[in-house]
């Protein structure tokens, strides 16, 4: 068996995440304390249905990373684009940014390298994810 790639520990890294239960409703917390238009965005929002739709969010660039097909991070692309939900492209360093706090909060075996490390997996996606707006 050969030597892990970065997105593999990323993929154990979020599985520690996981296992805590409030991973989803903490990085909720610190995504809308990053701007006052993140948390008008949220003001009428279901948040439970929200954190399930973030878990199959991550989830998807996590295996867009790992080599599924982008058609998941294509949709969400377009339903996120200022045709849709209108996600202004900026708001998504800020989305990584508060994935990352939250990350070294629930993951026991966070380090510096691990947090570039997820940031390299997850940008692939989330530029393509940009691309659609």
């Amino acid at each position: 068996m050969g030597a892990l790639t970065d997105a593999d520990i990323v993929f154990q890294s979020y599985g520690r995440c996981n296992y805590s239960a409030s991973f989803y409703e903490d990085f909720y917390k610190t995504f809308i304390e990053k701007s006052p238009a993140i948390s008008d965005k949220f003001r009428d929002t279901n948040m439970e249905r929200q954190q399930l739709m973030l878990r199959g969010g991550i989830k998807w660039l996590l295996t867009y990373a790992l080599g599924m097909p982008d058609t998941k991070l294509q949709e969400l692309g377009k339903s996120h684009s200022r045709g849709g939900l209108n996600i202004l492209p900026e708001w998504y360093d800020l989305w990584v940014e508060a994935l990352m706090e939250t990350v070294a909060k629930h993951d026991s075996q966070y380090t510096s390298e691990l947090g570039d490390q997820w940031r390299g997996v997850l940008q692939p996606g989330i530029e393509l994810i940009k691309s659609q707006y």
